[in-house]
């Protein structure tokens, strides 16, 4: 063994090279001027993966003009935001021809060197290792491929290279398998959860209740008490959202929460996810249109998770939110906040949801709209009958997501020290 002159790699083989990307590779650019190819991919997790170039799921341009053409084996990397630690798995290669966005670098192996799917299991090893980080200039630290040209390359034999590929290709999907089987799982559970609530909030808890014929499409029988009211009509004031203009965000200050802390968060916020930090300033600016209170409901009302809900639990840290979501408060004399937020999760209101939002570059569902949609309303003391048996049946479905979440991120770092222990050359293909 030698040193590689690698921090995060050590001592390598002795008849391994070390080398620069740019003896391995030349940047790949082919635009798609006339329209030559319209088989879109993008990076999602680190797999390129096919998008539907007609869905309105996402935004999408007007043209894919500028899109570059890759092939199969090329290399495609996400080299903006470098600044966001969360954002793993840069890298992806393609396992067909199609277009990607000129935002990606893409990078072909030269012929005979190397191959292309080693060099990706190397680079996932880079990118797992935070190699990427911080990286870039800019506002967004953002790199293009003069920027990565110097990061130095483990290069073995190609006999080594194949064997290598050929191995950790084996055990990947075998530990893909055994992921996948997971995530299944964890639907099956996530649509029970659903199917909890639901049954809870139509039907309530006493299955010896007579029920009535309603009239509604989406709730067609409801306990014989109970009314079906717009949603406006138990809340304390009209549905409003956070500001529509885009502030400078900074690396410390008041929390700016937006969509994704609200769609990771299982029903509560997660302040992992958040979009920034904002100053005192524009905090005060979001205060006169809204303060956030204990037990307010956020739902995503724009986007591909559109009818996403959380609920205010705590008001620490200090925060406030963006345009993307739409805040409801229940007036206490007329709802319990935490049936309305069940409420607003089950498969009826759901599917109002679908059948209510428009389309522009993506969904979105307006607040006026969501006012009058329709829920079932049982008494205030049943609210809370109802509310505290779906606190404790979810708290026993979300632990078991849990155990299988944890048994998924396992297997994901089992995988990331896999690979950087043969690309490496910590451990010999036998």
């Amino acid at each position: 063994m030698k040193n590689s002159g690698i921090e995060w790699i050590g001592e390598i083989p002795d008849d391994w090279e070390v080398v620069y990307l740019s003896s391995i590779f030349e940047e790949h650019k082919r635009k798609n001027t006339g329209l030559i190819c319209n088989n879109l991919l993008s990076l999602s997790y680190g797999k390129i993966k096919r998008k539907d170039i007609n869905t309105n799921d996402g935004l999408l341009p007007g043209s894919f003009e500028g899109y570059n053409i890759i092939d199969k084996g090329d290399i495609v990397l996400r080299l903006t935001d470098l600044q966001n630690d969360q954002k793993s798995l840069r890298t992806g290669i393609a396992r067909e021809a199609g277009i990607v966005t000129s935002a990606y670098v893409t990078i072909r192996c030269i012929p005979k060197i190397a191959f292309p799917e080693y060099m990706h299991y190397y680079l996932h090893s880079f990118d797992t290792a935070k190699g990427f980080y911080g990286m870039g200039d800019g506002v967004r630290q953002g790199l293009n491929y003069d920027g990565i040209k110097k990061i130095k390359i483990l290069l073995p034999s190609v006999v080594v290279q194949q064997k290598i590929v050929d191995y950790l290709d084996k055990k990947y999907a075998a530990i893909d398998r055994l992921i996948e089987n997971q995530q299944k799982q964890i639907e099956k559970l996530k649509e029970y959860k659903q199917s909890v609530i639901t049954e809870a909030v139509t039907k309530g808890l006493d299955s010896s209740v007579l029920m009535k014929d309603s009239a509604n499409k989406y709730y067609p029988q409801l306990p014989i008490l109970w009314n079906l009211q717009k949603v406006l009509s138990i809340l304390a004031m009209p549905i409003t959202d956070g500001p529509h203009t885009t502030p400078e965000l900074f690396d410390e200050g008041i929390a700016f929460v937006s969509a994704e802390a609200v769609s990771c968060g299982n029903g509560n916020i997660d302040f992992t996810h958040i979009r920034g930090y904002i100053s005192n300033e524009f905090y005060n600016e979001c205060c006169k249109k809204y303060i956030p209170q204990l037990d307010d409901i956020y739902m995503i009302k724009s986007g591909a998770t559109t009818g996403k809900v959380s609920i205010v639990s705590t008001l620490i840290p200090k925060f406030t939110i963006w345009s993307p979501l739409a805040v409801l408060r229940i007036d206490k004399k007329k709802g319990c906040a935490k049936y309305l937020f069940y409420a607003l999760q089950t498969i009826n209101f759901q599917k109002q949801i679908a059948l209510n939002w428009s389309y522009g570059t993506q969904q979105n569902l307006g607040m006026r709209t969501l006012e009058q949609l329709i829920l079932p309303v049982p008494s205030l003391e049943e609210q809370q009958q109802i509310a505290d048996y779906l606190d404790k049946k979810c708290a026993k479905i979300d632990k078991l997501v849990s155990i299988k979440e944890q048994k998924i991120d396992k297997l994901n770092e089992y995988k990331k020290s896999l690979i950087y222990e043969y690309v490496t050359g910590k451990k010999e293909v036998g």
